[in-house]
């Protein structure tokens, strides 16, 4: 199998004396997937993509993107890649049409073949009403999404997105989402930078978790959440009175059972399903009425916290 895109022990050093900023990361992604590359502030994300699209080189080791050598072959790898960096980089005195046609023509892009395809590109990323408006009347939302139709002229096969939503509102960040999702659909393959847990919970196939320059974990999201712990099973009564016969039905699973009076919530370790499902029977059988049961899998959050012993909006030294 030929990945789309592979990290093959990149190092990168600012100065000769200087603490790594990327210190030996390997990785691979397959065709038509996404890879969340998670990680703080300062942890080496940005310059590892820099590496990986020739935009700075390796100190050692290399890269392949769509099966091209970063260093030997960078003319390629430009020519089957995309970048959408940290801020839109889009001309705010021109329209979002004229945007299009500028880029396009730097790509070689014949004048016809480009009005159709800019034609649909703008009504891919819902901005057809907006096409002849000025981009600096544009919201962050839509300038994103610009900046992505504009990276996909090409139609490279690889796109590398660098922390693409920073600073855009819940709305703006859904709908750029769904744009990616789209994406993959019909078969990019996208690495997404991001320290947004949510935005790698909801996007990758796989993640590599990278602290101080170094892999520290990967996997599927799932695999990641495991690592964390197990889930809690999370039974809200709907009478306090309730709450002693309910702590010795939980208890029934070898589990150790905490209790929130106030808020008539018990929480318990579970192995998943079904451990939910027998207590959820107990409790019945027992006529012990209850608002709400369910299980809580470990966020992302709890995972990047365990790995690292700091929450992942945290910065650490660049």
């Amino acid at each position: 199998m030929q990945f789309a895109i592979e990290a093959l022990d990149l190092v990168k050093r600012f100065g000769d004396d200087a603490r790594p900023a990327v210190d030996g990361v390997s990785f691979t992604v397959a065709p038509g997937t996404v890879l969340g590359l998670l990680g703080p502030n300062g942890a080496g994300k940005t310059t590892t993509v820099r590496m990986m699209t020739t935009l700075t080189a390796p100190t050692s080791g290399t890269a392949r993107v769509a099966g091209y050598d970063v260093v030997r072959e960078p003319d390629a790898v430009r020519r089957n890649m995309g970048l959408t960096g940290q801020v839109a980089t889009v001309d705010e005195l021109l329209t979002g049409r004229e945007n299009i046609r500028m880029i396009g023509g730097l790509y070689g892009i014949r004048r016809k073949d480009l009005k159709q395809l800019g034609d649909q590109l703008l009504e891919q990323f819902s901005l057809t009403d907006a096409a002849d408006r000025v981009v600096k009347s544009y919201s962050g939302g839509m300038r994103r999404r610009l900046d992505l139709a504009v990276s996909l002229l090409a139609s490279p096969p690889v796109l590398f997105l660098d922390e693409p939503t920073t600073g855009l509102d819940p709305r703006s960040r859904n709908e750029l989402w769904d744009a990616l999702r789209a994406l993959v659909r019909q078969g990019t393959t996208l690495l997404l930078t991001t320290q947004y847990l949510e935005e790698a919970d909801q996007l990758a196939d796989n993640i590599v978790v990278i602290d101080k320059g170094r892999i520290i974990a990967e996997g599927s999201p799932l695999q990641l959440k495991q690592q964390a712990g197990n889930a809690s099973l999370v039974v809200t009564v709907t009478k306090a009175e309730d709450l002693p016969a309910a702590q010795a039905l939980l208890a029934k699973t070898g589990a150790e059972v905490f209790v929130d009076t106030g808020a008539r919530e018990l929480t318990a370790t579970a192995e998943g399903l079904d451990d939910m499902v027998r207590v959820a029977g107990w409790l019945r059988d027992s006529n012990i009425a209850v608002d709400d049961i369910g299980l809580s899998r470990p966020s992302l959050d709890d995972v990047f916290l365990s790995l690292t012993g700091h929450r992942s909006e945290e910065e650490v030294d660049a």
